[in-house]
Order: structure tokens, then C-alpha cells, then sequence
């Protein structure tokens, strides 16, 4: 097995929630308005990281669609998928495109360093 060279993004990205490897940049965000069979989703126009399984038929609730699944290059675990081809016109546009599943990716912002910019009570308040 050979050396797996991994990418690294600069920007506000998306992670594996596994592994906490760089997927995708949140400019190649398309849409968030995704279902998979586990919950929300979101449609990119281009990931990293990845490996590809075989590529299959399903069924989708938009149609049936040509597709493969998408796994996370440093630890395996399935991350998503990709649209090969669409059998009707009308969801040609997500030809080509990767679909990562919400429950498997994380925000890249920093947790560690994240600021919480909500109104907090005052001193005063607590009295």
C-alpha cells in the first residue's frame, strides 16, 4: 500500500467528523437543501480526500440516479457520494457533483477558539 497524501485547504472548510481531515471549502457549497437516508445533506461542487467505491443505480427521491459512494482517504469511513450521471433532464445539474452527508462531516471553524458572540447577562443582573 502506498503513502496516502492528504490536501489541505486554507478557508472555512468541511471535515470528517471522524478523522478531522480537510474534505471540502465551504465556497464549493452548493445547496444544504440535501436528505440521505441518515438525515441533511449538502451538495458541493468539488471535494478532497477522498476514495470512490463502485459505481450503482439508485434510487432516489428524485429519480434514479448513477452514483458512488464517497469515502474519507485517511480513515475509510463513508462520507458521502457522487453523481456520475442523472437519468432525467431535469437533475442533469448534479452531474459530477459530491454529496457529503451532515452526521459525517463537521464544520471546520475551530471549536477551541470559537467566540460566543450571543448577549450574555451581566454581573448586575445575576443580583
Amino acid at each position: 500500500m502506498g503513502r496516502i497524501f492528504v490536501v489541505d485547504l486554507e478557508g472555512r472548510t468541511y471535515r470528517c467528523k471522524f478523522c478531522k481531515t480537510h474534505l471540502a471549502l465551504a465556497d464549493e457549497l452548493v445547496s444544504r437543501a440535501f436528505h440521505c437516508r441518515r438525515g441533511k445533506a449538502y451538495l458541493f461542487n468539488n471535494v478532497v480526500n477522498i476514495t470512490f467505491g463502485p459505481h450503482e443505480e439508485r434510487m432516489m427521491l428524485s429519480g434514479v440516479h448513477t452514483v458512488a459512494d464517497i469515502f474519507c482517504c485517511c480513515c475509510g469511513q463513508i462520507v458521502g457520494w457522487k453523481y456520475e450521471a442523472a437519468h432525467e433532464k431535469s437533475q442533469k445539474y448534479k452531474e459530477g457533483k459530491f454529496v457529503l452527508e451532515r452526521g459525517r462531516i463537521m464544520d471546520g471553524v475551530d471549536s477551541e477558539f470559537y467566540i460566543d458572540t450571543r448577549p450574555s447577562t451581566s454581573d448586575a443582573e445575576d443580583a
